[in-house]
Formats: C-alpha cells, sequence, structure tokens
C-alpha cells in the first residue's frame, strides 16, 4: 500500500502535460498574410534596387554615347582644322590662297551636309520667328510683308531642332 500511495503522490505532483492550443484557421491565414507581406516587401525592395542600377546603368551610357558622338563630330572637322592652319600660314595674296579657302569652305559644306546639317535663313524667305532673330527692320517696297530683306548671321538646324537662328533685317 504503501508503494501505492508513493505511486499515487507521484502522479500528483507532476503536473499533466500542458497541451498546446491548436491554431485557429484565422490565425494560420494571418500567419501567411504575414508571410506573403514580407515577401512582397522584399521584392520591391529588390525591384526598387534594380530600377536604381538600371538608371545609373542607362545614365552612363548615355553619356559614354554622347561622348562618342562629340568624338565622331571632332574627328571630321580636324582635317578642315588643319586646312584653316595651312591657309593661315602660307601668303595671303595670291589667287591659290582664295581658291584654298574656296576649298575649305567647300570641305566644311559638305560635312554639314553629312551630318545632316542644313542652313537657314535666305534673303527673300518670309520671316518665322523660329528659325529667324530680327535684329533690324526696313521699309522698302521691293519685299513683300515680313519677308527676310538680308541675312546677317545663318542660321542652322538639324532636322526640326534649330542650332543656331538666323541673324536677319526683315522688311515692311
Amino acid at each position: 500500500m504503501e508503494d501505492e500511495k508513493k505511486n499515487e503522490n507521484v502522479a500528483e505532483e507532476q503536473p499533466a502535460p500542458e497541451k498546446k492550443p491548436k491554431k485557429s484557421k484565422k490565425d494560420s491565414e494571418i500567419e501567411q498574410l504575414k508571410s506573403d507581406l514580407e515577401k512582397s516587401k522584399e521584392q520591391l525592395l529588390r525591384t526598387a534596387a534594380e530600377f536604381d542600377n538600371y538608371k545609373k546603368r542607362t545614365d552612363r551610357e548615355r553619356a559614354g554615347i554622347a561622348e562618342y558622338a562629340k568624338c565622331e563630330v571632332i574627328k571630321k572637322l580636324l582635317p578642315i582644322l588643319d586646312n584653316i592652319d595651312r591657309a593661315a600660314a602660307v601668303d595671303a595674296s595670291g589667287d591659290d590662297y582664295i581658291k584654298g579657302i574656296e576649298m575649305i569652305v567647300k570641305q566644311f559644306t559638305d560635312l554639314s551636309a553629312a551630318l545632316g546639317i542644313e542652313e537657314i535663313g535666305a534673303p527673300g524667305d518670309g520671316f518665322d520667328p523660329n528659325l529667324h532673330e530680327a535684329v533690324m527692320h526696313i521699309e522698302d517696297e521691293s519685299f513683300g510683308e515680313n519677308t527676310v530683306a538680308q541675312v546677317l548671321q545663318k542660321g542652322y538646324r538639324l532636322g526640326d531642332t534649330v542650332i543656331r537662328a538666323a541673324m536677319v533685317k526683315v522688311a515692311n
């Protein structure tokens, strides 16, 4: 009997094992939503970092392309500059000098045409404030209303972009 009492006392002393409460359906849904939210946050951060890297890379590429384009234009201008230096080194009184200057002008004109640069502003053109800069005005019956009478400085454009407006004298 004593053994039975001891066993009863031992059984009484040991607490019954605690049962973990079962997770309810709502709790498991909440855990799943929290997990999905965390994954979405990580994906958003990763996407933002990738986009930032993309912007930096494209900016570097754009700067590299612009520099390359400038270098290509300068390479094409250097022979003209060389010819100007040669012309400056010779006697300016001969017919060969004038011929040389005309060749330099033609070389530059050909290069401009090859690059797609066109002159704007010629006497007789209608005045267009997008293409011309009026610096003088004259009254002359031989010209029509708002007509370019004289080009004081040529203008240039590349496609639809005006590089420099023509400086003109406008009639009437």
